[in-house]
């Protein structure tokens, strides 16, 4: 396993500390949440760091770009579920609809990202502009919700129009595939 492989394995081994320390918080154990808030922290620095180091070593492996994005997803997925599930323990409480709109992206990718394989038989996994600004919105809501900041309704607020946006964005694509793979087909007769 190459390098940044194993930094997006330890993204997806931080995911139980993180769970832990959430599940466990109370406003008198309020070392858990700024524990919590490490653990992502380290969380997003890896996600960071996976892609510099792949591109400074040149570590182009099949695993890589399975393997960062659903790190990502569960990362995130976890996050989320989590926070709503324990939000009457913090100051910010996550509202559902925040946690409905960021699962059913990853959902609807993760679905049509396997249906894509099971049709074409591969599949290229190329982030985009949108889901790269969504991922950092989504995890600064995060972050801000940790660090208990009264305003953060304004930066889930963000979270949910670039998640929105980039949702839609995936569905095109994977439509376009789906014509593209369609046509090759209808071509070839």
């Amino acid at each position: 396993m190459r390098y940044a492989n194993k930094i997006s394995a330890f993204r997806i081994l931080t995911i139980p500390f993180l769970v832990a320390t959430i599940l466990y918080y109370t406003p008198q154990k309020d070392y858990l949440r700024v524990i919590a808030l490490v653990i992502f922290f380290l969380a997003i620095v890896s996600d960071v760091l996976d892609g510099l180091v792949a591109r400074i070593y040149k570590e182009k492996t099949k695993l890589g770009p399975i393997l960062d994005p659903l790190a990502d997803k569960l990362l995130l997925m976890s996050a989320y579920i989590f926070l709503f599930a324990r939000r009457e323990f913090f100051l910010v409480k996550l509202p559902l609809s925040v946690v409905l709109v960021v699962i059913s992206r990853d959902a609807i990718i993760l679905l049509g990202t396997f249906l894509i394989f099971l049709v074409r038989q591969d599949i290229k996994i190329i982030p985009t502009s949108w889901g790269k600004l969504t991922t950092f919105f989504q995890m600064s809501t995060i972050v801000v919700i940790l660090l208990e900041f009264k305003y953060s309704h304004f930066l889930w607020n963000l979270a949910i129009l670039f998640t929105v946006i980039s949702g839609i964005d995936y569905i095109r694509r994977g439509f376009n595939l789906f014509t593209l793979n369609d046509d090759n087909i209808t071509n070839h007769k």
